[in-house]
């Protein structure tokens, strides 16, 4: 375990080969699944890196000196953090070259090519690279196109998929796999989310290996509305309306930005897939059941890749709703 990080020791033999090899570049894009320290390991390689009290090369940082305890406090001088603002959907302009009044007199590509004022390096951070905007990314292009000498770029996002090409052909990407399940349950009893390991366990693999999801799917309000949608299912007279009218309500009840109502559905799609796969398991001699929870399997699946296409979120529920009822068997006839 590096630096108290779990999980990614992988991660850390390609960065110690490549200071081995002096080969470190300016500029990484860390992707992987969301909530698997990614952040975190961005936050200890800068330390690490930027700790005068040791060899590099051994990616350690001490721990007592005057570059780590500031780093420690969140007022290094040699570093900048950039993330979305709460409330927005994107990484504005601002945070890399000022506001209007202050171009390029202020923000991350002003601060980097700054001298060091503590030691060998500057580093920046730059967390929720996914909401980078085209205006943003060509902010940034002339100081990943030529660094200052010592400066390391960190950029963190999920998926090549969601990067802009300009910053796809400019960054050295590492990739992040989930947590293993006994690390990642680890982290969970740790965080008290679950009562005992089992349930650590459990709720580790429902999550994927994410902390940030198992924090989300551990919320006793979501599994209660998992719950009452899939038990809906389960009754003779279906209630389209009611259904609908109680997944919109939980989902809004997550506050008023867009992107914690979306999120909450998000979960709720996953909690309630894993449901059916559960009763899948458990229901295999049962034809029409089988049948109807690989659809809604399917279904909602699907239905969290159009939210990801930030489809309307109300018009989204009732037409998943909508088709998983008309996917049902028949209730059996009364004798």
């Amino acid at each position: 375990m590096w630096q108290g990080i779990r999980g990614h020791d992988d991660v850390v033999e390609q960065f110690r080969r490549s200071l081995a090899c002096g080969r470190l570049a300016s500029t990484y894009l860390f992707v992987g699944p969301a909530g698997v320290g990614k952040r975190t390991f961005a936050q200890q390689l800068a330390a690490a890196l930027l700790c005068p009290a040791t060899d590099q090369h051994d990616l350690t940082a001490c721990g007592q000196c005057e570059s780590c305890r500031l780093f420690a406090a969140g007022n290094h001088p040699d570093v900048d953090e950039v993330r979305r603002p709460d409330g927005k959907r994107t990484l504005p302009i601002e945070l890399f070259v000022g506001d209007r009044d202050h171009r390029n007199q202020q923000g991350l590509c002003h601060n980097i090519a700054l001298r060091p004022l503590l030691g060998r390096r500057r580093a920046a951070i730059i967390d929720d690279a996914d909401w980078l905007t085209v205006e943003s990314a060509n902010s940034l292009l002339k100081t990943l196109e030529e660094p200052p000498p010592g400066a390391l770029i960190i950029l963190i996002g999920t998926s090549r998929s969601r990067q802009l090409p300009t910053i796809l052909s400019r960054a050295q990407i590492v990739r992040f796999s989930r947590l293993p399940g006994d690390d990642a349950a680890e982290l969970i009893l740790q965080q008290q989310l679950a009562d005992d390991r089992e349930a650590a366990l459990q709720l580790a693999e429902l999550a994927g290996g994410s902390l940030e999801a198992a924090r989300e799917l551990a919320d006793p309000e979501l599994a209660a509305m998992r719950d009452r949608f899939v038990g809906a299912f389960d009754r003779d007279r279906f209630d389209l309306p009611r259904i609908c009218t109680d997944v919109l309500q939980f989902v809004n009840a997550a506050g008023k930005e867009a992107e914690a109502k979306r999120a909450r559905l998000r979960r709720l799609f996953t909690l309630t897939a894993e449901a059916w796969r559960v009763r899948l398991r458990d229901n295999l001699q049962d034809g029409a059941t089988v049948e109807f929870m690989l659809a809604a399997m399917d279904r909602t699946l699907t239905a969290a890749e159009q939210l990801d296409r930030n489809a309307n979120q109300a018009t989204l529920i009732e037409c998943w709703t909508a088709d998983l009822a008309r996917l049902r068997p028949a209730p059996a006839a009364a004798h």
